[in-house]
């Protein structure tokens, strides 16, 4: 279980570093590289999730 969290805990920094990019971005060009990030992100921890479930 330890790991989930640690992992969690690494997800959640990055989410953090992401929303401050974000939020920093001079041009939209530079918002929509860090949303498509964001994105991608949120998939892999939704994946996880899933992953965790069917193993229960």
């Amino acid at each position: 279980m330890a790991s989930s969290t640690d992992s969690s805990r690494s997800a959640d920094d990055e989410v953090r570093e992401l929303y401050e990019r974000y939020h920093a971005a001079e041009t939209d060009e530079e918002r929509r590289e860090v949303a498509l990030k964001m994105a991608r992100l949120d998939r892999r921890r939704h994946a996880d999730i899933y992953a965790a479930l069917e193993t229960e």
